[in-house]
């Protein structure tokens, strides 16, 4: 690498480093930390553990953010040291000790400048990821559990944990719906990229003839909220429905009516459990899924409103196609949001997905 790429490259470093600084309002944050590290000091903190729980993470998070920034920036600071050294020198050994310290500042750089834009007010929470097939049977089932496999193996390489909270085997093959909790810090920021609907185009395995098919599967994502948000729910509103809960491939997880679905007849909402063997719990956690999907409602109904008062045309809602995975005549993932293309259709359907991902979270910037 010649001196003037390594100058070009640091240039660029320089300016995102100036960028991440006013990003994090660092004076502000610092000052925070050191407000809250007073609160944690306070006599009675402990009085109430679930209240001091939620200052911890949030002294943690911003303590993070900002250990993380000045290591950034102290790394980059070696770099333009060394550099003017090797200008100066003109020492092989020591530019090629520079230019492979670049890329991983870099790539850093990069990761660093995705969690700062994963700072809305839910970004942090864990994410219920639901897939519902389309119309098409068992072709658009098999799909979905494709997509479930994904959304697993991207999950797992994240280090989050994956539980399966509803499962409904397709008749044939796939499934007919899945509901996943996927837990982890940013799980809701990384997820809410993927919601909309995904379309397979591919020859069919269960076409005997051979043919091309077009298949739709919607992703939804809510992120899951604490005990503490307030939703009003009236009983005489809920329909409570128990079943047999079954797991993949047809197995069932117990022989009893455990599983448990509730709809909001108001909004028409329908939220399913059967990740417990005990009916009183599966309820519980059904019931937590449902003040989620209540709250999301209110946020996006809110969203609705501002943007007809702004004139903002743009749709707020999740039903548009968001993406294509092409398998035949030709291999390629599209995303129609942000135009990023990937050939490797494998790779992809192996979880690796956050090319996507980080594309639609910085096409969401202003």
């Amino acid at each position: 690498m010649e001196l003037a790429e390594i100058r070009n490259e640091l240039s660029e470093m320089k300016e995102k480093l100036t960028n991440f600084r006013g990003s994090l309002d660092l004076d502000a944050k610092l000052s925070k930390i050191n407000e809250l590290e007073k609160v944690m000091q306070d006599s009675s903190f402990w009085d109430d553990q679930q209240k001091a729980q939620s200052v911890i993470n949030e002294s943690n998070e911003l303590k993070e953010m900002v250990e993380q920034f000045q290591a950034i920036e102290e790394q980059y600071e070696n770099l333009e040291v060394s550099y003017e050294l090797v200008k100066e020198e003109d020492d092989e050994e020591l530019r090629a000790e520079l230019e492979s310290e670049l890329q991983p500042l870099i790539d850093a750089m990069n990761d660093y400048e995705i969690s700062l834009l994963l700072s809305g007010p839910y970004d942090k929470n864990n994410a219920i990821l639901e897939l519902h097939p389309g119309a098409g049977g068992t072709e658009s089932q098999d799909w979905a559990s494709l997509l479930l496999r994904m959304y697993t193996r991207w999950a797992e390489q994240k280090g989050f944990k994956v539980e399966m909270l509803d499962y409904l085997p397709g008749d044939e093959a796939g499934v007919k719906s899945v509901t996943l909790l996927i837990k982890g810090h940013n799980a809701y920021g990384y997820l809410k990229a993927e919601k909309g609907v995904h379309r397979l185009v591919r020859i069919s395995p269960f076409d005997s003839s051979g043919r091309r098919h077009t298949s739709f599967v919607s992703c939804n994502v809510v992120p899951e909220f604490d005990d503490d948000i307030e939703i009003e729910i009236k009983l005489d509103e809920l329909k409570i429905d128990t079943y047999r809960a079954s797991g993949a491939g047809g197995q069932h997880v117990n022989t009893t009516d455990s599983a448990v679905r509730i709809t909001h007849t108001p909004t028409n909402t329908v939220v399913s459990c059967q990740s417990e063997r005990s009916q009183i719990k599966n309820r519980e956690k059904a019931m937590k899924m449902l003040k989620s999907k209540l709250y999301q409602l209110r946020i996006e109904e809110q969203e609705r409103e501002m943007a007809e008062i702004r004139g903002d045309q743009k749709e707020i809602g999740w039903g548009s196609q968001i993406r294509s995975y092409v398998f035949h005549p030709y291999s390629m993932v599209k995303d129609h949001r942000t135009n990023v293309e990937i050939g490797n259709i494998q790779s992809v359907m192996d979880g690796e997905i956050d090319e996507f991902i980080n594309s639609y979270l910085r096409s969401q910037i202003g």
